[in-house]
């Protein structure tokens, strides 16, 4: 039986569509295709909510999506914890962006929280670390971690940083406590399975497109989803592919290679005009 084609895209930002404030080779022109398909952009980073991300997509002028096209980790999380624990309260740490998606459907509770919720960006120091090990040991609160990423990449005054990610500053807390963090975010199933259910399609009908192999590429198919890495990422062009990891439907060096091949193999997944192109 024939495989059918991708109807509809998720899409990876960082290194994907830019690096720190510089646009990537064939983003704008991507974005601009994708006017006539049904698209989320999905990014395990729960630093900056959707709004602010559609406003920096547009401060580089790239083409702007409606904040409702952008799926956060720290947006999903909140929304699973809203969706099987109604009323939840929490304790968080992280940027104030995961203090807000969080707080628009639970209550901050540092002394009764049933969840003790990990991001990214600046807030762990020993005291924040002592209320979450003892509101997991004494109180039972549960685990969870925003993203499994060990690091992410950062543009600061023009130098290139590596910095924590989730996955690093919720390890302090695995380690006191012996407890294994429940992970939303690639390549965990519940940040997918939320974009694909806002799209109203199958895994099997979507198309991820990623620049990281053990995030978005090995998330992706193992929902059976189509995927395709470009390589303007930490992964970079001729880097041997991780043995353990499916090979992508489509492994090409950026967003305009990709553009040229879906032309090609999947003409009615990019409907829209490209900008500029005459009508």
């Amino acid at each position: 039986m024939t495989r059918p084609a991708p109807r509809a895209i998720l899409l990876d930002m960082d290194g994907v569509l830019y690096h720190g404030e510089r646009p990537l080779p064939g983003a704008a022109t991507f974005l601009g295709r994708l006017a006539a398909t049904p698209f989320v952009l999905v990014t395990n980073n729960p630093i900056r909510p959707p709004a602010e991300i559609a406003g920096r997509l547009a401060a580089m002028g790239l083409p702007c999506p409606d904040p409702t096209a952008i799926l956060t980790s720290a947006e999903a999380t909140a929304r699973w914890l809203a969706r099987t624990h109604p009323g939840f309260r929490f304790f968080a740490v992280g940027a104030p962006g995961l203090h807000a998606a969080l707080g628009q459907v639970g209550f901050e509770d540092p002394q009764r929280a049933d969840f003790v919720v990990i991001g990214e960006g600046p807030g762990l120091d020993f005291e924040q670390l002592t209320i979450g090990i003892n509101l997991i040991l004494q109180r039972g609160a549960r685990l969870i971690a925003t993203n499994p990423d060990t690091t992410v990449d950062a543009v600061r005054d023009g130098h290139h940083l590596i910095l924590p990610g989730g996955g690093a500053l919720v390890a302090p807390f695995a380690a006191a406590t012996g407890v294994t963090p429940t992970v939303i975010g690639k390549p965990e199933p519940l940040l997918y399975e939320m974009a694909l259910e806002r799209l109203g399609c199958p895994a099997g009908a979507c198309l991820m497109i990623g620049d990281r192999p053990d995030t978005d590429i090995a998330g992706a198919a193992r929902l059976g989803m189509w995927t395709a890495l470009v390589r303007t990422g930490r992964f970079a062009p001729g880097a041997p592919w991780p043995t353990e990891i499916p090979v992508p439907d489509w492994d090409l060096v950026d967003l305009a290679a990709l553009t040229r091949a879906l032309e090609a193999t999947c003409p009615d997944l990019l409907a829209g005009k490209a900008p500029g192109a005459p009508g």
